[in-house]
């Protein structure tokens, strides 16, 4: 059994240490860009397509949840399952889906994918232990599908997933085929933020905090702002840059509407 290898203890100190990296990760991203996408910078490491990248880096977590969804005890009970169905239709999509539709050459430096990749196995651990042992363990989920909090977070990770993939979709097709040339992406949320793609993800993950009620959740969240609110801040100013007038006329915030 998972918590017989790690203790709850062990396993809230993990989530505390996660959450201190999370906070520095956060800072040094103000004065570091992830150098990925349109910030690609090959400093960190050889380039590697992104279609290969993309699975590479998100399907650690999908494999390493399903191992641990299967090997639990608890795999059939509603609670976790939902909570199972809800992570995995976002990396699902993420893994599988999303690297197939993404176009041109674009790639992505393999030091970007490696930390992905260590990240998401380490989330797995951090999620599915909760999800799986521990909570079913000490009896969290008794009555769970009658509380609100898992129907407010459900609907507010399915607002997050559906702004992140009409978010995606307006910037995959603001080139035609043989484009090289950087525009304005427009509609849905970017009539709000210039990063709608992030605040979408921010959202699927502050739901599934709330759906999941756990630290764990918590945790994600804080590590999803953590890593997209400076690249947000990042891509502002290099629209600004780029842009001039034409973006700062539109007065967007950078991924939170109305915030930030």
């Amino acid at each position: 059994m998972f918590s017989d290898i790690i203790s709850l203890e062990s396993y809230n100190i993990f989530l505390i240490v996660m959450a201190a990296i999370a906070v520095v990760v956060f800072i040094a991203l103000y004065f570091v860009e992830a150098g990925y996408g349109y910030l690609f910078n090959p400093k960190y490491g050889f380039p590697v397509p992104n279609k290969v990248a993309w699975v590479l880096m998100e399907c650690p977590v999908f494999i390493a949840m399903a191992i641990l969804w299967w090997m639990s005890d608890y795999a059939t009970e509603a609670a976790p399952l939902a909570l199972f169905a809800i992570f995995q239709l976002h990396y699902f999509q993420r893994s599988f889906i999303f690297p197939m539709l993404i176009r041109g050459n674009s790639k992505m430096p393999v030091g970007i994918m490696l930390m992905g990749m260590i990240f998401n196995t380490l989330n797995a651990v951090m999620q599915g232990g909760w999800i799986f042992y521990y909570a079913p363990e000490m009896g969290y989920y008794d009555g769970w599908m009658s509380k609100p909090y898992f129907y407010i977070g459900a609907a507010v990770f399915l607002f997050g997933f559906i702004t992140n993939l009409h978010s995606d979709y307006v910037i995959r097709n603001l080139r035609k085929p043989g484009d090289t040339k950087h525009y304005i992406p427009k509609g849905g949320m970017f009539k709000y933020v210039s990063s709608a793609n992030y605040f979408g993800e921010f959202m699927e993950w502050v739901g599934f905090a709330i759906a999941s009620w756990s630290w764990a959740g918590v945790v994600f969240a804080l590590w999803t702002f953590a890593n997209l609110g400076p690249r947000s801040a990042s891509l502002y100013k290099r629209y600004e840059k780029e842009f001039g007038e034409e973006f700062t006329k539109l007065k967007r915030k950078r991924i939170i509407p109305f915030i930030y």
